[in-house]
């Protein structure tokens, strides 16, 4: 089949209706025809030959070009498609390496077995190019809901037709046991758009809690204008959420906004998720307060922050117990989710049982090191004392307020308690000379020989030993595991050392090795400040 004046128009007209069916750029299905045109030349003329093919975007006119290059004479290899620089002296005026001598050959007649390869080319490139224009389409689309229709369901999977492809809802992202049959209307969230081999899949969503706060804000006009922003949301899907807002308008209740009149908005959103309970919480800055109206609606009567350890002590009346636990959990799970701490809660009584045994231990404590009768240890427990150190180096005036207590007693008490802090620190060091502590690590500065003799116990015996440990090793801190927040004990955290104490006692330690040059820390540090003032900078321009 030659390209005859005959069908030179309907190569565009093809192009054309291919590119309005597939809805891409008739430009790149005439690039397609360019290629197979020339692959089919190629078996016709030989592999070998640099054959090119442009078609006319007005006639459609397909010209057939041989193309040859100036090469080298060490570098000629393919004489069908290079020529050196002697041989191309009569094709072209003063030819230079890398000049290039085209000349056009006649149209070739296509077999059959020529126009099959043909067609498969430009069936390939419209295929890359739909793929290309579907994944452009909806790369920019994730994070936002789309609205589509069930064309069958594989494996528990739901394929969803989305207008321009094909997305997958897969079993995992539906709410509860949903089931759906083709033709039904369905509402998803657009979680990630890849682009694999096989074509752009788009995944969607319904379990999200991203996907909740899209709806609210189809549904509360103030979401959707910035006057209320969601700061958290938290879900068990098809059960029961929790979402949190904060409206940066005084005249504006967050809370009543998101409900709306009767809870009409509210309840939209319900019944898109299948009546899936929802708490709308006013979101706080402060973490307690946030998390009492989070763990809502249970009572609670006291919360402690563990703000190093990310984790929260609530204490509830035993009436309450249940109801900020919830059913299985849930509830004090949704709100854990929601502030992003990890939750203990307690009844007064259990409280009560703690901070009773806690006062025991130390009255105890008082007792035996510092050779005082019950009530007189019992006095410096209420006072807050909690440990020997703070007996010993208090400021005196601080042990005067107590009843009964002189400026005799009170010196007489630290006199005690230094004793007994020096005869334990003797034995400390003792203790880690016997494991091997060297000097280099008991002089260290910052390291107390209680401290030395627990890190010679876990094999740090050098100063070498100490600067190569990382700060959570010393300090200890917290892991995430499969979802659940892990303690890692550190091996100085009985000594209430930080992460901060813990960084700047190794990098010190490092500095007297020579590992690391206090220069470079310098530069750094002023890298930083210059950093910080070019954003306060640029926040009161922008300001």
């Amino acid at each position: 089949m030659a390209i005859t004046s005959a069908n030179q128009l309907e190569l565009l007209q093809t192009a054309e209706a291919v590119a309005r069916e597939k809805m891409i750029d008739p430009g790149l299905v005439v690039e397609a025809m360019e290629e197979s045109l020339a692959r089919a030349a190629k078996s016709r003329y030989g592999a070998e030959m640099d054959i090119r093919v442009s078609i006319d975007r007005k006639t459609g006119r397909a010209t057939f070009t041989r193309v040859r290059t100036v090469v080298e004479d060490d570098e000629l290899e393919n004489y069908q498609a290079e020529m050196t620089v002697e041989q191309a002296k009569q094709y072209l005026e003063d030819p230079k390496v890398g000049d290039t001598f085209v000349e056009e050959v006649p149209p070739v007649d296509m077999g059959r077995i020529a126009a099959q390869s043909a067609k498969q080319v430009i069936l390939q490139k419209v295929r890359e190019a739909e793929r290309d224009r579907q994944y452009d389409e909806f790369k920019d689309r994730a994070g936002t809901i789309i609205n589509g229709v069930v064309k069958r369901e594989e494996y528990g999977n739901v394929i969803v037709d989305v207008g321009r492809g094909e997305a997958i809802l897969r079993r995992n992202e539906k709410i509860g046991r949903e089931s759906y049959r083709n033709g039904d209307r369905i509402r998803c969230y657009i979680k990630d758009v890849r682009r694999e081999a096989r074509g752009p899949q788009i995944f969607l969503s319904r379990t999200a809690p991203e996907f909740m706060a899209e709806l609210f804000k189809m549904e509360v006009p103030e979401i959707y204008d910035g006057i209320i922003d969601i700061k958290a949301v938290a879900r068990d899907p098809g059960s029961r959420a929790k979402i949190a807002v904060i409206s940066y308008d005084n005249s504006i209740d967050p809370v009543g906004a998101c409900v709306g009149m009767r809870g009409s908005r509210v309840q939209a959103v319900v019944n898109e998720l299948q009546g899936e309970k929802i708490d709308i919480i006013p979101w706080n800055e402060d973490q307690p307060t946030f998390l009492v109206n989070a763990l809502q609606p249970a009572e609670v009567s006291k919360v402690v922050l563990d703000e190093e350890a990310e984790r929260i002590e609530v204490v509830v009346p035993e009436d309450q117990l249940s109801l900020a636990i919830g059913r299985r959990g849930q509830n004090v799970r949704l709100a854990s989710q929601l502030t992003g701490l990890d939750i203990d809660i307690m009844t007064e009584a259990e409280d009560s049982e703690r901070r009773q045994k806690e006062f025991e231990e130390r009255t105890n404590l008082f007792m035996t090191a510092l050779d005082l009768d019950e009530f007189f240890a019992q006095l410096l427990v209420s006072e807050g004392f909690t440990n020997l150190e703070e007996v010993a180096y208090v400021e005196l005036d601080e042990l005067l307020v107590i009843d009964g207590v002189d400026e005799d007693t009170a010196n007489e008490l630290q006199a005690r308690a230094r004793d007994v802090l020096e005869a334990q620190a003797r034995e400390a060091l003792e203790k880690a000379r016997e494991l091997g502590a060297e000097d280099s690590l008991i002089d260290f500065e910052g390291l107390t020989p209680q401290m030395v003799r627990a890190l010679a116990e876990d094999g740090v015996k050098t100063l070498e030993d100490f600067a190569t440990c990382a700060d959570w090793e010393l300090a200890g801190g917290w892991t995430t595991v499969d979802g659940e927040r892990v303690k890692d004990d550190g091996l100085l955290e009985p000594f209430d050392v930080s992460l901060e104490e813990a960084q700047h006692l190794v990098m010190t330690a490092r500095i007297s090795l020579g590992w690391v040059d206090p220069a470079d820390l310098e530069d750094d540090e002023e890298d930083e400040e210059g950093l910080e003032e070019t954003a306060e900078v640029e926040e009161e321009g922008e300001a």
